[in-house]
């Protein structure tokens, strides 16, 4: 285990926010897809071999195997919409998503993330 540990490299600053803004907004790239009056349907394949077929954000993301920790705070999310209003997981995804592309705007322009400091 520690061997593993070690050959992993642990981002921090600038880079581990690229990284978790990348994360979040290939899972939102993936659902903004679904959207809309012409939103295509997702072929979800799990790992014994059952297919699902459909362009629901929540399945989506249930049926997606996410092993980033912030593509995982993204599928609560979705997850907390649909428990509140039970619809709209989708689109807060990939609201979350834009504002992120964005963020990384601000921070390609080197603009602090807290302006307090």
């Amino acid at each position: 285990m520690a061997m593993d540990q070690e050959k992993q490299k642990r981002l921090t600053g600038p880079d581990a926010l690229k990284s978790h803004i990348q994360a979040a907004r290939q899972i939102a790239g993936i659902l903004r897809t679904s959207l809309g009056p012409r939103g295509l349907d997702k072929m979800m394949v799990s790992s014994d071999g059952d297919v699902t077929v459909t362009n629901d954000g929540a399945t989506i993301l249930k049926l997606m195997d996410v092993e980033h920790q912030i593509g995982k705070l993204m599928v609560q999310l979705a997850q907390s919409q649909d428990d509140e209003i039970g619809d709209g997981t989708t689109g807060v995804v990939v609201l979350a998503g834009a504002l992120l592309e964005q963020a990384s705007i601000l921070l390609r322009q080197r603009y602090p993330p807290n302006p307090h400091r």
